[in-house]
């Protein structure tokens, strides 16, 4: 079922312990596209539900994890990954996981999924915590900068900005 990802890129694929759920598993899903890390998981494989329930960045697990579009996100817990599917839109991270300082330039760096902040219930990550701690200096101009950027670059590689 891992072939379903190239094929249908806009759904959401639930995918418990590995293998593709049946029923109820499709969820119609813009695709997006996400900062993947070395580890070839969104976040690094850190759960995006637990930033917002347990208020720290902890590592997801292979049992519970999900694609979306392309790229596999875990999760901590069944529960977590029930969440998630059910607003997935709300717990991603913001600009596809790129550094949100890089986004208010235009641009995409990676990010780490450890300098994070949740700012009006939405999910920003930065390169590091010496990046984060420029971003937050001038927070509500930064997401609005880069708020601004990002229709226009989502779609266009990070090599190309």
């Amino acid at each position: 079922p891992r072939f379903l990802t190239h094929l249908l890129p806009h759904l959401f694929v639930v995918v418990p312990g590995g293998a593709a759920a049946c029923g109820g598993g499709y969820v119609n899903s813009p695709f997006v596209p996400v900062a993947v890390h070395e580890t070839g998981l969104a976040l690094g494989g850190h759960d995006p539900v637990a930033y917002f329930t347990q208020g720290r960045p902890v590592v997801g697990s292979p049992e519970h994890q999900a694609l979306r579009g392309s790229v596999t996100y875990r999760f901590a817990s069944l529960a977590n990954l029930q969440t998630f599917q059910r607003e997935p839109d709300r717990h991603a991270p913001r600009y596809g996981g790129f550094c949100a300082y890089g986004m208010s330039l235009g641009k995409k760096f990676p990010s780490d999924p450890r300098a994070w902040r949740i700012v009006e219930g939405r999910l920003y990550l930065n390169k590091d915590f010496d990046v984060q701690a420029t971003w937050l200096k001038d927070l509500t101009e930064n997401i609005a900068s880069a708020d601004g950027h990002w229709p226009r670059v989502e779609r266009v590689p990070a090599e190309e900005l």
